[in-house]
């Protein structure tokens, strides 16, 4: 057999990788195995991996230290082996390893989703933003009120999470990981936390919650921008507060006037719905009460400030070396100034 045409990244050993895949899955062609590196987001690194005209992904942690219950690889697969039963968007999962021979760290494999996951710009076939925008966005509001749509109880999903507490423990559990990560002082933030506690909704329906919907892992048709084809990274699934999920989704969809928040954006262009239309389409078609949407919202702000902070807290350390985190408290300032904007009824 030829050899394989491998990529260069460090703690992994391909060889044995590939041993691994081939000794676990049935079918895979007598072809080299080639690797090919997703763009690399802030979380789990992402591998195509391929044998001629077969093709699977690999998910592992990143490498360096990392939070404690942070990327949790056997979770993520052991929930996708449940959710794609009931919603096929969510890629089905082929094996997991805890192997520290292969790579170090536990990773699993799963099926590849054909599609394409938009940051910045759209592909040329979906046209203009001003002509694909609201069904882009549209798109996204029916593939998240589809997974919220699921009877949990009735497809057996109850074991993935815990309703029972869900808000509290979100608040409480995002604020101890920037205490943990913590390197600057940022005006207002323990005003923005205490208010956060003292205003926490009561949850009147449970359901789903995927808790990192946003644009970029969602997988579009390749030709057509109204169809949605999967839907990506469930490592933080559970059960609990729907409306988590929408407050998320409308803080990563970017608008024209916003400063940098860290991430790539494509929303803010012409065509696209703004943040308010954004919630009032899906109220619209879920039937649901959007009428406490900001502290879901400031809440979404205020998560993403925190996922921020913890990798500029390991830049600091010196784990990461990217050049795109030098600045990245700067972004990590201005979500906290967009949670507090939100809370003031400045945003919707």
């Amino acid at each position: 057999m030829p050899a394989s045409i491998l990529i260069d990244d460090k703690n992994i050993n391909w060889a044995k990788f590939e041993a691994f895949l081939r000794e676990s899955i049935k079918g895979i062609p007598n072809n080299p195995m080639n690797v090919k590196k997703f763009s690399e987001g802030y979380s789990n690194l992402t591998y195509l991996v391929y044998f001629g005209n077969w093709e699977a992904v690999l998910r592992r942690p990143p490498f360096g230290e990392i939070p404690r219950k942070a990327h949790d690889m056997k979770r993520e697969y052991t929930i996708l082996s449940k959710i794609n039963h009931v919603y096929p968007l969510a890629p089905k999962p082929f094996i997991y390893s805890e192997d520290p021979d292969i790579m170090g760290r536990h990773f699993y494999v799963m099926e590849k989703k054909e599609g394409i996951a938009i940051d910045d710009q759209l592909p040329a076939v979906y046209g203009s933003t001003v002509e694909a925008g609201s069904v882009i966005s549209n798109s996204i509001l029916k593939a998240l009120i589809e997974l919220q749509s699921i009877d949990y109880r009735a497809s057996n999903l109850t074991d993935i999470g815990k309703p029972e507490g869900y808000l509290e423990r979100q608040v409480n559990g995002w604020m101890k990981r920037y205490k943990h990560s913590k390197t600057d002082d940022y005006q207002d933030v323990k005003e923005l936390e205490d208010w956060f506690l003292k205003n926490i909704p009561t949850t009147s329906e449970t359901t789903i919650v995927h808790n990192d919907f946003k644009l970029n892992n969602i997988l579009l048709d390749l030709k057509d921008p109204s169809k949605v084809n999967g839907v990506l990274d469930w490592e933080l699934s559970t059960i609990g507060d729907p409306m988590t999920d929408v407050g998320s989704t409308v803080a990563y969809w970017g608008q024209s006037g916003d400063p940098d928040l860290g991430i790539n954006i494509v929303t803010n262009q012409q065509g696209f719905y703004d943040r308010r239309e954004l919630v009032e389409k899906y109220a619209k078609m879920s039937g649901r009460d959007v009428s406490g949407i900001n502290f879901y919202v400031a809440f979404g702000f205020y998560k993403l400030g925190v996922i921020l902070q913890q990798i500029y807290y390991r830049w600091i350390k010196g784990e990461l070396d990217d050049p795109r985190f030098e600045h990245l408290n700067k972004a990590v300032l201005n979500n906290f100034e967009m949670a507090n904007l939100t809370r003031e009824n400045k945003i919707l």
